[in-house]
């Protein structure tokens, strides 16, 4: 058996197993509902969890007690 033989025979054995979906058109459009939402929502503040600034600090105090490690930052960035 051949590569196309066996790619027939596996699209045939797919089209058997998985019938075709039925009734796939949306019965009303999305998008003003979604555009809706959107108005809706206020833009959130800029907020930073408490943890980003722990390791903010922790980061900025290893630089500063271990200056040596600034190069080795550099080349993971």
């Amino acid at each position: 058996m051949s590569s196309e033989e066996n790619h027939k025979e596996m699209k045939d054995l797919l089209k058997q197993a998985i019938p075709p979906a039925q009734d796939t058109e949306l019965r009303r459009d999305l998008w003003p509902q979604m555009l809706r939402k959107l108005e809706r929502q206020p833009a959130p503040a800029l907020h930073v969890p408490w943890f980003d600034w722990a390791l903010a600090a922790i980061l900025c105090a290893v630089l500063v007690f271990f200056p040596g490690s600034i190069p080795a930052l550099l080349y993971h960035l």
